[in-house]
């Protein structure tokens, strides 16, 4: 028994352990996180980034997402820039929600017995106030955040999470909106699918090799049932 789920005798077709990003990928965040970056890096007085330099960094820890999109902020500023970021990213945080249709993916999943885990670069506080919502109560079995691991790519998250529910890396499947999460999975040695609806633009993801890259939760539902 683990995450208080019993291991079925049959296995899923392809994968034991799905690990999903966060933002982006089921929660419709991003434009909001932009956004944030670029409100608080005003406030600190450096040179404001565009958007794709802001969306960019999505996916990595708070600290080194700030540091890459706002080069010129020294160092002893960074803290003042993370309450800046969370300031602003609080403010508007009533505005996120799941994409339409993530629910149902999740529940799929669910029944065909998959382990459903989260790999993230959001803070462990930011993401155990996510996970309040009553309808993701009980979907996850396990997470990691950047906080208390490594950030993106860095393989540290899924590393863990394979230690934890005793998976090899073959039998893991990373799904992620950037390329941090693909260069995640391959270099933990896990496979990887790509989501063109978040923060990066899919043409970065084919070097990856991911295994399908979908331009819709639709899409990506009707993968892993066919897939995973």
């Amino acid at each position: 028994m683990i995450a208080g789920r019993s291991f079925p005798d049959m296995r899923p077709r392809a994968f034991d352990l799905i690990a999903f990003d966060w933002d982006g990928t089921l929660f419709d965040s991003t434009a909001i996180i932009v956004k944030s970056i670029q409100a608080a890096v005003s406030d600190v007085g450096a040179r404001v980034p565009d958007d794709d330099a802001a969306s960019y960094v999505i996916g990595m820890g708070l600290m080194q997402a700030l540091a890459h999109a706002a080069p010129d902020v020294p160092p002893e500023r960074y803290p003042l820039l993370g309450e800046r970021y969370r300031h602003h990213y609080l403010a508007r945080q009533h505005e996120i929600s799941l994409f339409k249709g993530v629910l149902p993916m999740l529940h799929m999943l669910r029944e065909r017995h998959h382990w459903l885990t989260v790999a993230t670069g959001k803070s462990r506080r930011g993401l155990n106030e996510a996970l309040r919502s009553t309808e993701l109560q009980g979907v996850f079995d396990g997470s990691r955040t950047a906080d208390e691991t490594a950030g993106k790519p860095s393989p540290l998250m899924l590393h863990e999470l394979m230690r934890e529910f005793g998976v090899e890396p073959e039998r893991v499947l990373m799904i992620g909106d950037t390329t941090h999460d693909l260069q995640m999975a391959a270099n933990a040695g896990c496979a990887s699918v790509g989501v063109s609806y978040g923060a990066h633009q899919p043409e970065g993801f084919a070097v990856l090799s991911p295994r399908h890259v979908a331009h819709s939760v639709a899409d990506l539902h009707a993968w892993l049932e066919a897939h995973a």
